[in-house]
């Protein structure tokens, strides 16, 4: 596909972003190239290589991927069969499940289970995504007995019912370029006078776990928080995070910090017998890491619970 202006190129990407959104409220129904593409008001033909250009995966490939690792979570988090699983994401029969798990990830859907215990879950890296190898038994077991002291003595974790909260908010697909995404929205807010009132926080929406995506495909949205009135613009629309109870912890941190403070508090949410929501984990910022003596981010994570 040929390079687009500017203006295009966002509009596509707009586009994209709610069949981002469709695909994962309906990752158990149809998902054919027709239904989709009508989401994105695309001809089938224009949607296949819009899709491929702006994700770099063709639909079916985006969308087989998004069931393994949805199936993969579902693996860790809940007391299902890999039967259950097929049927859940629309696989033929187990086999065909377990085969194209087993692309994925390297081990078939049981191994998977058995070598990522629940109580364990989120300290494990993915051998497929990353090379590395699994750690063993004692090994683990020391690794978390320090995610929990750390935890205690960096962390000041609470349950709450977090409110709706209204975002205007950039959607950005991998790790690459999220900065320039950070800067991006502050640059509008600013124009917009948007953090003259400080209850307005920068913050970022987790649509994949790092866990089971590779860092190139998760998807997140930065935002800011904010009740005032604003019309969508280029990349920025509006977002909302819904009601919810939620585990929140508030760290201290530098930038280097955060995957092991997420890590922690996943930890702390399965030792303390919680279970994660299907809502979307989030955190929140509370200042300008840049402006802090030691240049680090009070935080606040949240994990939506049941």
């Amino acid at each position: 596909m040929k390079i687009l202006d500017k203006e295009i190129e966002t509009d596509y990407k707009n586009r994209i972003n709610r069949v981002f959104e469709f695909i994962d409220e309906n990752l158990e129904s149809d998902l054919s190239l027709k239904t989709v593409s009508g989401i994105a008001f695309f001809s089938p033909f224009h949607f296949h290589r819009v899709f491929k250009f702006v994700t770099g995966e063709t639909l079916n490939g985006y969308v087989t991927r998004r069931k393994i690792e949805k199936s993969a979570l579902d693996l860790l988090h809940k007391n299902i069969t890999t039967t259950e699983l097929a049927h859940k994401y629309g696989f033929s029969d187990n086999s065909s499940y377990s085969r194209t798990f087993k692309k994925y990830f390297g081990v078939s859907p049981t191994a998977f289970k058995r070598e990522n215990p629940n109580r364990h879950s989120k300290i494990r890296q993915l051998k497929s995504k990353n090379g590395q190898e699994y750690p063993d038994y004692e090994k683990y077991i020391c690794i978390i007995d320090n995610l929990k002291k750390w935890t205690k003595m960096n962390a000041k974790i609470e349950i709450k019912q977090t409110p709706k909260l209204n975002l205007a908010g950039v959607t950005h697909v991998g790790v690459n370029g999220i900065e320039k995404v950070f800067e991006k929205l502050a640059k509008w807010a600013i124009t917009k006078g948007l953090f003259k009132n400080s209850e307005n926080k920068m913050g970022r929406i987790f649509y994949d776990s790092f866990k089971v995506t590779a860092p190139d495909k998760v998807r997140m949205s930065i935002f800011l928080t904010t009740n005032e009135p604003f019309k969508a613009e280029g990349e920025i629309n509006k977002l909302t995070i819904n009601e919810s109870k939620c585990i929140v912890g508030r760290f201290v941190i530098t930038p280097t910090e955060f995957e092991k403070s997420w890590t922690s508090l996943f930890i702390w949410m399965n030792e303390n017998g919680y279970k994660k929501s299907p809502e979307n984990p989030f955190e929140i910022y509370h200042n300008d890491y840049r402006e802090h003596p030691e240049n680090k981010f009070i935080v606040d994570l949240h994990i939506p619970v049941e």
